[in-house]
């Protein structure tokens, strides 16, 4: 049944064009829902194109957020829903975030409110210094889901809350606010895979099983958006991301000094979770990865990296090619080997995290990678949500030096 269903996803995928710098919001557009102005022809053409699929058709679009590059669908419309889990060959539990482009979208579309006394009467008070703060941005926030929604089923994996956030990137408000319509959008990538930075992941992964793409040039975040539920006493994240733990406690106000971080490790079978990320294997290349994560300790440099260069060596015996991607300590000159290809994440946690997923698919695509070794990073500020991405795409293939 599933292989006939993924046989009417069957497009010839175009690649659009979009300029981010040519699309202007006011000042208060995230609030009051005001449209943009676009000064470039071919960027207001493309983005009313894809902005006709999400709004009058099943189908999904692929298009840039300041996180990752997004899968979108319509998040009240069964079908496109199905229709998104179909293209990245998802599991149906892992419930997806709606993408809105002000408040204003979120009363009307979501909870039916066409006028309200408060605009801000559907963000409950535990909220509000965060999303005057970091909205547009990569947050997402956990609201109960009304009792007449407009959401799909399929949209929330039928559990009580659902997950939104407002995106900051020109190009994904632009398509948002010109659909009128709230997005659901995972990461614009076949399931497990490392996510989307680039216009080139997204057709590289999903050619021929969506319609549109977007490209919008590289995505600046890198990963995707942090996700909280205050609704919890005490507030939880759940998902490290755009905003490090530590921007959140700061700027959340007194409800969110004693923000803990949810540490589940393994969620048992048939378990609900309440934001993506947290159940299945993610962010994964096709090559094996191993991952070194610092210990601490005594032990100085030097002999620290000799057991690191030992046990690469002790595990490239049988391989064809080995891809070496190093952060803050790894020297280019550790393995010198034919068939090992070296890259550099960055310098710094932001740098690292912008590059992550970019440098993991490339030494990935490259013809015979068989292993993929990976220097890991303190769990401080964005080094909780690069370690997040890359403990998961290890899965158990982790070192401590």
């Amino acid at each position: 049944m599933f292989k006939r269903l993924m046989m009417t996803l069957s497009f010839e995928t175009k690649v659009l064009k979009v300029n981010p710098k040519s699309i202007f919001f006011s000042e208060s557009a995230h609030i009051d829902g005001s449209l943009p102005t676009i000064t470039d022809p071919e960027t207001e053409r493309n983005l009313l194109e894809a902005a006709k699929i999400i709004r009058e058709t099943d189908n999904t679009v692929g298009f840039p957020t300041e996180t990752v590059y997004g899968l979108g669908g319509s998040s009240l419309n069964d079908q496109s829903v199905l229709n998104i889990y179909k293209a990245k060959n998802r599991p149906s539990d892992n419930p997806l975030i709606s993408h809105v482009s002000s408040i204003d979208q979120l009363n009307r579309k979501i909870y039916g409110q066409i006028q309200v006394s408060d605009v801000l009467q559907n963000i409950p008070q535990v909220y509000r210094n965060l999303t005057e703060k970091l909205w547009p941005g990569p947050l997402t926030i956990l609201l109960p889901v009304p009792q007449s929604s407009t959401l799909s089923k399929y949209t929330t994996a039928d559990q009580p809350t659902f997950a939104v956030r407002i995106p900051s990137n020109p190009v994904a408000r632009a398509l948002i606010a010109l659909s009128d319509v709230p997005i659901a959008a995972p990461s614009a990538n076949q399931s497990t895979r490392p996510s989307p930075t680039l216009a080139s992941h997204v057709y590289h992964d999903l050619k021929g099983r969506i319609p549109l793409i977007l490209d919008g040039g590289a995505c600046t975040v890198g990963v995707e958006s942090t996700v909280v539920d205050g609704l919890v006493t005490p507030p939880l994240l759940l998902r490290p991301g755009g905003f490090t733990w530590e921007q959140i406690r700061a700027m959340g106000g007194e409800d969110w000094s004693n923000c803990k971080v949810e540490n589940k490790k393994t969620i048992k079978a048939g378990e609900k979770v309440r934001t993506p990320g947290m159940k299945y294997r993610h962010y994964s290349p096709q090559a094996k990865v191993v991952l070194f994560t610092p210990k601490g300790g005594k032990m100085n440099l030097s002999q620290r990296l000799d057991d690191v260069k030992k046990t690469i060596e002790e595990q490239i015996r049988d391989v064809r090619n080995f891809a070496v991607l190093s952060t803050l300590l790894f020297p280019s000159n550790m393995i010198n080997y034919p068939n090992g290809i070296y890259r550099s994440l960055g310098h710094t946690n932001t740098e690292i995290q912008t590059n992550l997923f970019a440098c993991l698919r490339e030494v990935d695509e490259m013809e015979n990678v068989d292993i993929i070794f990976v220097e890991g990073i303190d769990d401080e500020g964005e080094g909780l949500a690069v370690m997040n991405r890359l403990r998961k795409a290890a899965s158990n293939n982790i070192i401590l030096f």
